[in-house]
């Protein structure tokens, strides 16, 4: 893949997630993806192309609006790393909290393994801030 490709793919890769678009799952993700969320995470990890369904879905309905936005991009071989902030509103239940109706901004930096020009693999580390502001406290 040339680094024009790869940063299209990670570019649909955030877009799927903004959109909610699942049709899209099979053009980003190999059909064996494997995703590593943070310690505390409900989900340690979520495999395959149902695993990121539900992902997406599971976020989609617990926050309304939500949005990804890349701030930076680093392409090494076959490995592309995003740092990005994630926006929405909490509305639905997630991680055991009923809905606050707060407005959460999440720092997030996830390194993907691309293999046979799809996303093989993800890392995902947050910042420390989205359980406090879902508790009312400043991030």
């Amino acid at each position: 893949m040339t680094r024009d490709a790869k940063k299209g793919l990670i570019q649909r890769l955030h877009h799927l997630w903004n959109t909610g678009n699942l049709s899209l799952i099979p053009k980003i993700y190999a059909p064996d993806f494997v995703a590593h969320m943070p310690k505390g995470w409900e989900v340690n990890e979520f495999r395959g192309h149902t695993g990121v369904q539900e992902a997406i879905q599971t976020i989609r309905t617990a926050f309304s609006g939500w949005t990804e936005t890349i701030e930076d991009m680093i392409i090494e071989n076959d490995r592309v790393v995003t740092r990005y902030v994630s926006t929405g509103v909490h509305t639905g239940p997630f991680i055991g909290l009923a809905p606050t109706g707060t407005h959460i901004r999440l720092g997030e930096i996830s390194i993907y393994r691309l293999q046979s020009s799809l996303v093989a693999e993800q890392w995902c580390l947050t910042d420390e801030t989205l359980v406090r502001q879902l508790h009312g406290r400043n991030p």
